[in-house]
Parts: structure tokens; sequence; C-alpha cells
């Protein structure tokens, strides 16, 4: 998951179509009748080289790298949509930050969008028996052809995470900057089926004093019998996502999203204990929670919502637009 963001990793869901014949299954081109399909450029970080290919044949190894191939088809639509929005804004901006020597339009990792390589895709998935989930993810591609999400007529920063804990986050919540179409929003489906809504962790006091770097002495050895960290922790503020916004660790403060980070943590939702001399801390949810949550895309699409309804629930006052018109200059 990337933007992920994760992003930002991530499976429930069938609908899986036939199994395809053995070797390579390219995509044919989006969209038919235009001139010339973008390419692009991906670094390969295992291997130092730089794939070029077809965006359509791009977003198959995409999808496959940040959205289980056993969700809904209509989840996987919608991360089909925000994955090409991505890369097209990155292609009609000619935004290459991020990569190596500027080698490539986007490297395989979460910093841009994880990416499966074509030939790995193609060929090892065949032979793991895997054809059926390609199938599927190419499907996913090809029935949402050249379809981008647009705010006044440009390509939307699509962000995208693994899971919320129950709202998603205004942008400048996390980030610093306000974008008027990445809204906090209600994500009511994510307790229900994400395997990461809630996770525990425990930690030795030392490292947690270590990782914000407290003094010793700022966090007892022990909180009492009932495990209370009320005597260092005070959350003073949240965000409207219903994640921590300001806490006072220790007798210093911290945003949520410096707790998260420093501490290696899946949100900045979290709850801290102390037992027998160690940090117990709960959190809620997974990755930045900006933009779309990726199981609240599955859970909306075994309610029956299409893409484009999951879409519009995640990314406010969004509308819709084809590849071809955004890149049309760049051709």
């Amino acid at each position: 998951m990337a933007l992920a963001l994760p992003l930002l990793v991530v499976a429930p869901g069938n609908n899986a179509p036939e199994p395809l014949p053995p070797g390579p299954a390219p995509l044919p081109s989006a969209e038919p009748g235009a001139a010339e399909e973008p390419t692009v450029s991906v670094y390969l970080t295992k291997t130092d080289t730089v794939e070029e290919l077809p965006l359509e044949q791009y977003l198959v190894g995409v999808l496959a790298a940040e959205m289980p191939a056993e969700f809904q088809l209509e989840a996987l639509k919608a991360q089909a949509i925000a994955a090409r929005t991505y890369i097209v804004q990155r292609l009609a901006s000619g935004d290459r930050s991020g990569v190596p020597d500027g080698k490539a339009m986007v490297t395989d990792t979460v910093s841009h969008q994880a990416y499966i390589a074509h030939d790995e895709l193609t060929e090892e998935w065949q032979r793991l028996g895997k054809g059926a989930e390609l199938g599927k993810l190419q499907q996913a591609v090809k029935e949402t052809a050249g379809l981008v999400m647009t705010y006044k007529g440009k390509p939307i920063t699509a962000s995208f995470f693994s899971t919320s804990n129950g709202y998603t986050e205004n942008s400048e919540d996390y980030w610093k900057n306000e974008i008027p179409y990445l809204r906090s929003v209600e994500s009511p489906w994510d307790k229900q089926i994400s395997p990461k809504y809630k996770t525990t962790v425990t930690m030795p006091r030392s490292e947690f004093v270590g990782k914000l770097g407290l003094a010793d002495g700022a966090i007892p050895v022990s909180a009492g019998g009932d495990g209370n960290a009320s005597s260092f922790l005070k959350v003073l503020s949240y965000t409207q996502g219903h994640r921590i916004e300001s806490v006072r660790v220790g007798g210093k403060t911290f945003t949520g999203r410096e707790v998260r980070e420093k501490l290696g943590l899946r949100s900045s939702q979290f709850s801290l204990v102390m037992k027998n001399g160690e940090i117990e801390i709960t959190t809620y949810g997974n990755g930045h929670g900006v933009g779309m949550s990726q199981y609240g895309a599955e859970g909306m699409a075994r309610e029956g919502y299409e893409a484009k309804e999951i879409l519009k629930h995640y990314y406010t006052n969004i509308s819709f637009d084809k590849t071809s018109n955004l890149l049309s200059s760049k051709k």
C-alpha cells in the first residue's frame, strides 16, 4: 500500500475468472483508437534496472503488489483507478522525484507504488498456479481502461492505505497541506473485515524511551498493578479522523504521527499500558489514513457498491476523466 503510503500494504472475496493459458498475457491497449498508449518507466530496486511498459500493463503489476487478488472485483477496480490516477499525475507533471538519478518515472516500492515486474507476474504467477488471480487483476484494469480521478480538471493525489480506524484523515492532519478532496469520512467496514484493524505489540521500556528520545527517568519502571499509563502519557488533542493529533509522553510533546513513525506503529491511533516493566501498545487501523482505505473499499464492494461509488466516498467532490484527455499535450 502505498502511497503508501502505504500503504501500505495488505484477504477475502472471490469472482475469479477461468485460468489463463501458460505464458505472458499482456493487456491490449486500454483505449482502442487512441493514437498511442503512454509508456511508464519503472526503476526495479532489486536489479538496479529500468523496465518500460505500456501504462495499462504497468497497472496490473501495481494491482498485484498493492491489493490482494482475492478482493472483490469492484474493490480491485477502485484500486486500479487510484493507481492509474497516481501515475498519470506524475506523467502529466514530469515528476521523477524519489527515483535514483531520475532513471525512471517511479520505483517499484511504496515510496511511489509497489509494483511486481512483468516477467515475474506473468511467469512466476503462472508457475504457482495463480493464472486465475492474474486474470482477475487484468479484468479490473481492462474494465476501468483509461479512467482517472480529477479535481478541477487535474489528476488528484490519489493516496490510499490498508485499514482505517473507522474514519479517514484530513490531509492536513497527517501531512502539511490541506487538500480539498482528501477529507475525513467514515469507514465502518474496516473493523468488520480487516485482520489489521487492531494490533497489540509489546516493547521493552528501554526501547520505548530510546526511540522517543526521552530521559531515562521520564517513564516509570512500573505503572502499578492496573498498568495505567496516565502517569507518563496524556493525549492533548485528536484529529477529525479520531487519531491522536498531539500527545505528551514523559513530559515531552509529540504529534501522533511522530510517535507512530518513531515507534514503527501501524497507526496514529493508539493506547498504552505498562505491564511487567514493558510498554504494551495497541493500535487501531493500519496506515497513514489519508484517502481510500483498501479494506474499506473491499467492505463497500461486498455490500454491492461499484468502483466509482467507492472512490466518490473516499475522495470528496472528485470527477472522472480519461488518460488520453489529460496526457494529450504530452504526446
